[in-house]
């Protein structure tokens, strides 16, 4: 693993248990076994660090996704979570404790909700045969709860929202004829 990449795989998971507001630069520094210098030679700000590890997220979160249906998104969430933890939307938690005052890490959580909605729109009309823009925000919602409530829910929280989710899918479909 190169030093880069070694960075920012540390990084992530001292936001993601620590909080991106509460994580120093010699934190980071120490979690990922360099000196400050290397550290800020290869992450340049902490903000432009914060960019990274979340662009890194979502190519890897979007790399599970291996089919254009509703349960790929959800069972990628629900590996997601077995893997890496329950703690909430690390992208919203990022805004949330920036305040929207970094543009770079506001449009990097903007790039990736505006993917994930796009990847949803893609697939209602997969499944249903058409654009449906209200049911492609419907889901969205589900998953982006499913991401809130795991905190607390645990896989029960996915399977809810891939329930309910599923059935909207059927629904649309039998709307238009294509069960």
């Amino acid at each position: 693993m190169d030093t880069k990449t070694q960075l920012i795989a540390a990084s992530e998971r001292q936001f993601y248990e620590h909080g991106f507001m509460a994580t120093g630069m010699d934190t980071l520094a120490r979690a990922a076994g360099m000196s400050s210098r290397t550290l800020y030679k290869h992450a340049g700000s902490k903000s432009e660090l914060i960019v990274a590890v979340l662009d890194e997220r979502d190519r890897r979160f979007f790399e599970q996704i291996d089919r254009l249906d509703v349960s790929a998104l959800f069972d990628a969430l629900a590996r997601w979570i077995d893997s890496e933890g329950a703690r909430g939307c690390l992208f919203l938690r990022a805004l949330g404790e920036t305040g929207g005052a970094q543009p770079d890490i506001a449009a990097a959580v903007l790039r990736h909700k505006n993917k994930l909605r796009q990847w949803v729109m893609d697939m209602v009309r997969a499944e249903t045969g058409r654009d449906d823009a209200v049911l492609a925000g419907r889901i969205v919602l589900l998953f982006e709860g499913a991401v809130a409530a795991s905190a607390y829910q645990g896989q029960d929280a996915v399977r809810m929202a891939l329930d309910i989710a599923g059935h909207m899918i059927g629904q649309a479909r039998r709307k238009e004829g294509r069960s």
